[in-house]
């Protein structure tokens, strides 16, 4: 194995122009945006940034697009990039100024300089940096959402990249990244930034921090270079045995490895399947389709048997896992009323449902399909497959499905897995917007008629615009908790509501003895009711915060055993 440098100019520039490739085996670009940022900032700093796999090779072997815009490879040889991907395609997309293309989708990667950083690393929670106001949209989380303008505004002068936000790229002294790779000359920042000559304190080190910031293009990574001589195969050997001993890459991401060597062409195939599926709106990581392959090529879920199948077998797999991913998916929304893979506990349940399908022959009697729907609803609601380790419960049921067992069978597995099926008032107590009781509140309140208490649109995942897409609310925002009751108690799942964003942003900070008035007077009682909002006045004042919470986990309980047709089970 040979050994060769190359700065991070010369690599951006062969991604560019075709002469560094990426092979099949490689998994697809993952990358969120503060990953990026952080990566940035070891750079910026001098810090190690490992090291880089490479494979010269005559022979053509399968190839995957970059996230990136590359020219034609104009040499008969290739290049291939076996580890440092996600690094690579990070800083070309960040130096060129160029989106990235994440599952059929362009979106740019906006990173922002602080010319004001302190001298000193100032370690900081991740913060976020969405730009949002009020509470989170549904799928996100709310971990900022204690903070003040002014604390997060602290925080954010204290890091030197930062994701860009609408408010931060308006502040004279944060600069857009890839605009300073741009161009070699800092007049233009330095303007902004308000810098008037040479006497300014600021211009010498605005200045120096500029070069540092355009000094990462000559950072300097070690490559590893594989022998020409060595086959696809043995490529792909070393590439599972890397990433298998450093953890860098997912057991699933190892197991696309291994398909790819034995079936030439395997990943265009699946993504296709993937496109497909995401256009019925079920957007799903590759990992599950490739599990539910493994699963009906093996009858069980773990990736560590895929290097024993063989190519026919993976083939003729696929071929029966995709109509059954199709079932079950269309199962899912026509007859479970989950229209989207946000409202599924784990998507472990979409493997379980194309298995009992396929068992079936996709031929179901009534009382069956609404057993199984029933199964859908309790496994998701108690989080079958979040509980303990999550493929040996997914085995257990395929092996249930693959024996005969049937509905009763799952829903025997599942009884011994939680105890009683309903939903006591005591579990939802210290749950928030992350469990599994969270995705069937918002069904259940769904399936009573909840609406947005502005707009009267009907609450969904799918409005579009900013002012409609929906959001949870705290009934009593943090703001109004925040000198008596902790961030936990004030995230309690039984003071969340969904609500569409404008209207979130207009009741702001408001208590809700101050705003439930005009919403009652405009939406009437339903408002609250179909939501299991209590309206005592009692329980609408801060001192009666905790009662409110006991009166609504009650209220919450019963509409969701209500609506999984369970009571003292």
């Amino acid at each position: 194995m040979a050994k060769a440098e190359a700065s991070v100019e010369e690599l951006v520039g062969m991604i560019e122009r075709g002469e560094l490739r990426l092979p099949e085996m490689q998994r697809q670009y993952v990358w969120q945006s503060t990953r990026v940022r952080d990566l940035m900032d070891s750079l910026y700093r001098g810090y190690p940034s490992g090291a880089i796999l490479l494979w010269e090779t005559d022979e053509p072997p399968p190839l995957q697009e970059f996230a990136v815009s590359q020219q034609a490879n104009p040499y008969k040889t290739s290049r291939l990039l076996l580890d440092g991907q996600q690094r690579l395609t990070s800083l070309s997309a960040v130096i060129r100024g160029e989106p990235v293309k994440v599952r059929g989708r362009k979106r740019p990667i906006e990173l922002l300089f602080n010319l004001e950083h302190p001298d000193a690393l100032s370690v900081v929670l991740e913060v976020d940096e969405d730009g949002s106001d009020g509470d989170d949209d549904v799928e996100h989380g709310a971990d900022e959402a204690d903070a003040t303008e002014d604390e997060l505004q602290k925080r954010f002068d204290r890091m030197t990249f930062v994701v860009a936000t609408r408010k931060l790229e308006q502040l004279p002294h944060w600069v857009k990244v890839s605009e300073v790779y741009k161009s070699d000359s800092d007049a233009a920042f330095l303007k902004r930034a308000g810098v008037s000559g040479f006497d300014d304190p600021r211009y010498e080190r605005y200045s120096q921090r500029l070069a540092r910031l355009r000094a990462i293009r000559k950072y300097v990574y070690r490559m590893d270079v594989l022998e020409r001589s060595l086959s696809y195969e043995e490529v792909t050997e070393i590439f599972v045995r890397v990433n298998s001993l450093g953890a860098k890459l997912r057991s699933s991401d190892l197991a696309l490895a291994q398909i790819t060597a034995k079936w030439r062409g395997a990943l265009a195939t699946f993504q296709a399947t993937q496109t497909k599926f995401a256009k019925a709106g079920f957007d799903l990581d590759l990992a599950i389709h490739l599990k539910n392959l493994i699963a009906f090529a093996t009858g069980q879920s773990r990736f560590l048997t895929v290097g024993a199948l063989r190519l026919d077998q993976l083939q003729d797999a696929w071929k029966l896992s995709v109509p059954a991913m199709e079932f079950a998916i269309n199962f899912l929304k026509s007859n479970v009323g989950i229209d989207s893979p946000a409202l599924l506990a784990s998507p472990f349940l979409i493997i379980t449902l194309a298995s009992y399908g396929h068992s079936r022959g996709f031929n179901l009697q009534p009382g069956e399909s609404e057993a199984l729907r029933r199964w859908v609803l309790l496994a998701n609601a108690k989080g079958r497959y979040s509980r303990g380790s999550s493929e040996t419960l997914l085995d257990q049921d395929l092996a249930t499905v693959r024996t005969g067992g049937g509905v009763d069978g799952l829903v025997d597995r599942l009884r011994t897995q939680v105890g009683r099926l309903d939903i006591t008032p005591e579990e939802l107590e210290g749950r928030n917007q992350r469990s599994a009781l969270f995705k069937t509140m918002f069904l259940a309140f769904r399936a009573a008629g909840a609406k947005d208490w502005k707009s009267q649109l009907a609450i969904s995942l799918d409005h579009n615009g900013s002012i409609h897409r929906l959001q949870f609310h705290h009934v009593f925002p943090k703001a109004v908790l925040k000198a008596g009751y902790t961030a936990r108690e004030a995230d309690d799942i039984a003071n969340l509501a969904f609500i569409g964003g404008r209207t979130n942003r207009q009741i702001s900070d408001k208590a809700p003895a101050v705003y439930f008035p005009g919403i009652e007077a405009a939406a009437g009682a339903q408002a609250f009711v179909s939501q299991c909002i209590p309206t005592d006045a009692d329980l609408l004042v801060v001192d009666g915060y905790r009662a409110f919470l006991g009166e609504r986990r009650r209220m919450i309980a019963a509409r969701l055993n209500e609506y999984l047709g369970v009571s003292g089970a």
